[in-house]
Parts: structure tokens; sequence; C-alpha cells
């Protein structure tokens, strides 16, 4: 009887694993380098098994989501563990900005749906972050400091603030002008 026949075996009468799908994941967190992929003749070397093993235990944590794989040549793979990316960073003001006027821009009246009105939100905010930035701005500084960096589908400056204008004048804070043509102003986010 060879020694592979006196492993145990399990209920079913198969081998019983010896080197649990677990093992692997640590011969990732042993890396000196963390983005470095690993190669199944890694995995053999650091775990002490055969190459039909590693297959097997890399193939269970990729079935799991735990790592992914990739061929990088005919006969070659390569597996890693996914670094998750983090959230972009907000915008200072917006990490500044009170959770009532993120709700009042979330909650405001725009034209659209989806990715349209999605845009006009952005709009909105971008325009109450440049009032929050300058106390005073007339509506010309919003059509020609905020407008083109966030048309939010609008062919011409006029249809934004005609849409954008009446939302924002509705946001804490913010105190628009009694007549035409006069300034806005930023009274605090609170």
């Amino acid at each position: 009887m060879g020694e592979e026949d006196e492993r145990p075996r399990n209920d079913d009468g198969q081998y019983a694993d010896r080197i649990p799908p677990e093992a692997v994941l640590d011969v990732f967190d042993d890396r000196d380098d963390p983005a470095r992929p690993l190669t199944a003749s890694d995995v053999m070397d650091a775990l002490d098994c055969s190459r039909r093993t590693a297959h097997n235990k890399l193939s269970a944590l990729v079935d799991r989501g735990t790592i992914r794989t990739r061929k990088v040549g005919a006969r070659s793979r390569v597996w890693w563990v996914p670094m998750e990316r983090e959230p972009a960073p907000a915008d200072d003001a917006d990490a500044d900005r009170p959770l009532a006027v993120d709700n009042a821009i979330r909650d405001a009246t725009l034209p659209g749906s989806g990715p349209t009105l999605d845009a006009r939100r952005e709009a909105l905010s971008a325009a109450y972050d440049y009032l929050a930035a300058n106390p005073e701005a007339k509506k010309a500084d919003f059509l020609r400091d905020v407008y083109h960096d966030y048309p939010a589908g609008y062919e011409s400056a006029e249809a934004w603030w005609n849409a954008i204008q009446p939302a924002l004048k509705n946001l804490p804070g913010v105190d628009p002008p009694a007549e035409r043509g006069h300034l806005w102003h930023f009274l605090g986010g609170d």
C-alpha cells in the first residue's frame, strides 16, 4: 500500500483535504508585495503540494470570489486578491457640508430622470459650492464659472440657469436676490 492510500477519507470515501483553501490565502498574505500575482508554482512551493492540489484550491477561491485569475500565456495563469478601490474622495465642500444640504440637493425639484437628473443634481451641488466659496455672486458669475463645467445636458446657459436657480434658492443658507440682477448671498449651510 502506498502513502496516498493511508490518507484519511471522508464519509463518502474520498480523500479528506489536508490543505484547506484558506491555507492558500495565507500564501497571498505572506507576500512581500501584496500587488504581485501568484502562480500555481508559488502555491505548490509554499504549501508543499501537487500542481493539481494547488489548482483545485485556487479554483475554489476563485469560485467563492475571494481571488481572481487570468491567463497570461498559452499555458500560464496567475491569481491575485482583488484590491478594493477606495471611494473617490469627496470635494472639500461636500465633506464640510451639512447633511441637510446634501438631502436638499438630492430632493430638489429638477427636470429629468436617470443620468440626466443626476447631472442636474451635480450641477446644483456645484452651484451651491460656488456660492459657499463666493458668498456674493451674480447670475453672470454662475454662468461663467459653473455652467461650463456642469452643463447638465443644457445647450444654453440661460436654459441651465432657468432650471438650476429655482432649486438653488431653496437650499439651506442661500439668500437669493429680491430683484433680478442683484447679488446672491450665502449665509451658511446650517
